[in-house]
């Protein structure tokens, strides 16, 4: 499972500074008065993860492409497989549910699902992600031309199929039951594929805390036909998702915990399936640390990472690890105040 970095000391490591005499004449404006030179030494930098922000442990996963598996949240799709595993996922509101946008780059899973249906919203919701590859079980005759003229990469069920590891799952019934594997599917990657930019700014060591930061105990969040909660946990530094009061697991039985869970209200169209519009602004929420940092989301352009600003127009930093982003109607959430029963806390 994915970890968030506590030690934020070790993602970058301060530059040396040699000093070497040497002779020439004190009058020379590039020599200091003690007849010395400064020589810096280029920076030594940790590597770091495209999505997370955590250091990379593995040097072959850092050009390849970002890959977005779209899972399931029926009921009878849980648990699910590769939640855990993900760097960053986004949840939408579908047709009186929603569904996950799970983004893997630095770590896979094999298996990932159960795999579902794209929507039109995901073209834009995932266009900053560098023409990552798109993990879908098919959709219908005008999403499925949407995509293929999208930048997104199709890898649907019916394009990857067995080469991409996609199979039935026996112990779960139809249409909840399809699987891939993340390992297989990375192998089909266009030869001109390269890793996604950072989607956030993170946390380090050297950062004080934001000045707008408040101390919270958790936030409930209504999605469509989804009660969603997360709690703070200051134990392991994560918020742990709960939903329709039950704890969220992965197929192995560990519960969902992030260290991010970010909030994004934005209006969606009054339609039987809701279309998210994630170009303009809105309000945004940034749960991190056991804070809350309340702001404003930016984006102008689908191929540009959202741009979160907090109230006093700073960018508003994560700590590095897996990141959870609520697409949220505006509206719909609820912060749990220090102190306060998350029961006593009524979702909006």
């Amino acid at each position: 499972m994915k970890k968030s970095l506590n030690v934020f000391g070790s993602i970058l490591v301060a530059s040396s500074l040699v000093l070497a005499a040497c002779g020439g004449s004190s009058g020379s404006s590039d020599v200091l008065p003690d007849e010395t030179t400064v020589v810096t030494e280029a920076p030594n930098l940790v590597v770091v993860n495209p999505l997370t922000g955590l250091p990379n442990t593995d040097s072959t996963t850092l050009t390849r492409p970002a890959l977005v598996v779209k899972i399931d949240n029926h009921p009878s799709a849980r648990p699910q497989m590769g939640i855990n595993q993900a760097d960053i996922i986004f949840e939408e509101n579908v047709e009186k549910l929603t569904r996950l946008a799970a983004v893997f780059q630095s770590e896979g899973s094999d298996p990932v699902g159960p795999i579902r249906s794209g929507r039109l919203q995901d073209i834009d919701l995932l266009g900053s992600l560098n023409k990552p590859l798109f993990v879908w079980s098919g959709g219908n005759a005008l999403v499925t031309a949407a995509v293929k003229k999208s930048d997104l990469f199709d890898l649907s069920y019916t394009v990857a199929n067995k080469a991409g590891g996609f199979r039935r799952d026996n112990d779960r019934s139809a249409p909840h039951n399809l699987v891939a594997e993340t390992t297989k599917l990375w192998t089909l990657s266009p030869v001109d594929s390269s890793a996604p930019s950072a989607q956030f700014s993170y946390r380090s060591a050297s950062d004080a805390p934001a000045a707008t930061a408040k101390p919270i105990a958790g936030v409930k969040v209504s999605m469509d036909g989804v009660k969603v909660q997360w709690d703070w946990n200051a134990t392991t530094g994560e918020f742990l998702r709960i939903q329709d009061k039950t704890p969220v697991v992965d197929a192995a039985d560990v519960q969902l915990a992030v260290p991010n869970v970010v909030v994004l209200e934005v209006e969606y169209t009054n339609s039987y399936s809701p279309t998210s519009k994630t170009l303009g602004s809105g309000k945004v929420y940034v749960f991190t640390n056991g804070t809350l940092i309340e702001g404003t989301w930016e984006r102008t352009d689908r191929l540009m990472p959202f741009l979160l600003k907090d109230s006093s127009g700073l960018v508003i930093k994560l700590t590095p690890g897996q990141t959870f982003v609520e697409v949220a109607r505006a509206e719909k959430t609820a912060v749990v105040p220090v102190g306060t029963n998350p029961d006593d806390v009524k979702f909006l």
